[in-house]
């Protein structure tokens, strides 16, 4: 299905941006106004759109630099939830007290209700909203019952003109989230080769496959990749270190842009930058190292020749 046609957003290329440098992270110390136009001017170059996970301080600084800056970006504005159910199959975690579920979700109220004030305020900009990511995998550390899910959905839908999504990997799409698709006006779906243990060879396939399943079970629906990606390095945990270099990142980028263009799949790579803050203390940890630009903003080999790269 031709999403620049059923949502009217015009067909580009898009990347997830998460601007926390070196000593910054959420909920701490936020990048300044200055560092976040530095990383726009290099996005733009290569991209069209852009995808933010949470309504925090940093996403409100992109909009205004967008906006200030009359920048040629559009922005796919997430909210970011809390867990409203704890989670026993979460690996780090995803146990809460009721105490805690009903201060998340009362947080999470606000969050949808900044979502939608955001949205308003900035029409030109916000392309699509999404409500939430990755709350209802059976890992998640942030589970959110679809039930739940379904109202948050509802409340932003009701007060907002862009359209709406939820932004989770491909699995659950295929059985448990079918009563949220029928609430959403498309669908996001995450694939990660890399995680599944898939070599470089096989990657592109394994990212065909996915969109495959999900895009044939829900034939009336857009479905938009909001994340997919290959990371830089690793410490062996997860998928072997030897899988994760910038050349096989170079490899599936490329791919994965070169079929998603052809077949004008709204793809957003992740991600634009190295975000040291992620994860463990290791140094290799792989939630560190998906960036196409390492943190200090010199890209790495996918995009080599682009502007502004100091040899």
């Amino acid at each position: 299905m031709d999403y620049t046609t059923s949502l009217s957003i015009p067909q580009g290329l898009a990347v997830c941006y998460s601007g926390f440098r070196d000593g910054q992270r959420p909920g701490d110390v936020y990048p300044s106004y200055e560092q976040v136009k530095e990383d726009l001017e290099i996005i733009k170059n290569h991209w069209n759109y852009i995808r933010l996970y949470s309504c925090d301080q940093h996403a409100r600084t992109v909009l205004e630099v967008i906006r200030n800056e009359q920048l040629p970006l559009g922005v796919m504005l997430g909210a970011y939830l809390d867990g409203e159910a704890s989670n026993p199959n979460c690996p780090w975690g995803g146990d809460f007290s009721d105490e805690q579920i009903s201060i998340n979700k009362k947080k999470n109220s606000e969050e949808v209700e900044t979502l939608i004030l955001w949205a308003n305020q900035y029409k030109d900009i916000v392309i699509a909203l999404a409500v939430g990511n990755e709350s209802c995998v059976d890992w998640s550390g942030n589970m959110v019952p679809v039930e739940n899910m379904i109202a948050h959905v509802r409340k932003a839908k009701a007060e907002t003109e862009q359209p709406i999504t939820f932004c989770e990997n491909y699995v659950p799409w295929l059985t448990k989230l079918a009563p949220l698709v029928e609430e959403l006006d498309f669908i996001s779906i995450h694939t990660y080769p890399l995680w599944e243990n898939k070599t470089i060879e096989a990657s592109l396939a394994h990212t065909q496959e996915n969109y495959r399943q999900v895009s044939e079970k829900y034939l009336d629906k857009v479905v938009v990749i909001t994340e997919a990606g290959w990371a830089t390095d690793a410490n062996g945990r997860g998928f072997p270190k030897s899988h994760a270099n910038v050349v096989f990142q170079k490899m599936y980028y490329d791919a994965l842009c070169q079929w998603t263009t052809e077949n004008t799949i709204l793809t957003f790579v992740f991600e634009a930058f190295d975000e040291p803050w992620k994860g463990s203390q290791d140094p290799c940890e792989p939630e560190k190292h998906w960036g196409l630009y390492y943190e200090d903003r010199n890209p790495k080999m996918a995009l080599a020749d682009s502007p502004g790269y100091k040899r």
